[in-house]
């Protein structure tokens, strides 16, 4: 039976091989449909993979915010024709905090066989490195850009994780980084414990956890590096 393979990809720049398995070799080498967020990347990643893959005989799907929700039924159209599909992530996972999840939602009422392959998630990776909470936490995606509302969202988060003893999880937009950390100094109260998690794989991985008054006049410069906050 044709499967949907949800393949991971890497979070940062780097030998592949150090953080996906070797069997995303094989899958990726024999597959002729994917289904990407930028078409561009996608390609530059295969080649990474296998530098013999013939790109020009392969068909991408794009799937971003601008693929309009009509348009995805098609992109399943060559698994009824017999042909596995893989769907790749810009970074990380496909399905999570990722548009891939519209996707494998057709697949499963279509009842294709969906096959998700392990592979590196910045939101666990930043999860198990910040000794907060693994037992219980709760991932937000991005908070509100207008000031006054993610201040408020940013209270909403630090109530739960005091109430609840639940991790708080979110990102932003690597260009307003700095402006969230600003903010989250502002907002939290001293002894909130928050961890920034930026770049994370990559060589220069920085991971750290402190209080809110341990990380006045020492925060480290986030601007446009990929980045995953916690508190707790």
């Amino acid at each position: 039976m044709p499967k949907l393979f949800l393949v991971p990809n890497v979070l940062s720049e780097g030998d592949w091989q150090n953080v996906l398995p070797a069997g995303i070799y094989q899958i990726l080498s024999n597959t002729k449909f994917f289904i990407v967020e930028n078409i561009r990347t996608a390609r530059r990643f295969l080649k990474q993979v296998n530098k013999e893959i013939d790109i020009d005989s392969l068909t991408f799907f794009e799937l971003n915010k601008y693929t309009q929700s009509s348009e995805l039924p098609k992109f399943l159209h060559p698994i009824q024709k017999g042909f596995d599909i893989a769907v790749i992530s810009e970074a990380g996972c496909p399905g999570v905090a990722d548009p891939g999840a519209d996707i494998v939602k057709i697949a499963h009422e279509k009842g294709v066989k969906v096959v998700p392959l392990v592979g590196p998630s910045s939101i666990l990776l930043a999860l198990m490195a910040s000794g907060l909470n693994g037992q219980n936490f709760a991932f937000h995606g991005y908070l509100p850009v207008k000031p006054n509302e993610r201040t408020r969202a940013i209270s909403a988060l630090e109530k739960q994780a005091k109430n609840n003893k639940q991790t708080q999880i979110f990102i932003e937009t690597p260009y307003r980084n700095n402006q969230m950390l600003s903010d989250l100094l502002k907002t939290c109260h001293p002894s909130t414990l928050l961890c920034i998690a930026a770049n994370i794989t990559g060589d220069d991985e920085y991971i750290g956890t402190k209080s809110i008054k341990n990380w006045q006049g020492k925060l480290p410069d986030l601007h446009k590096i990929p980045t995953i906050f916690l508190i707790g």
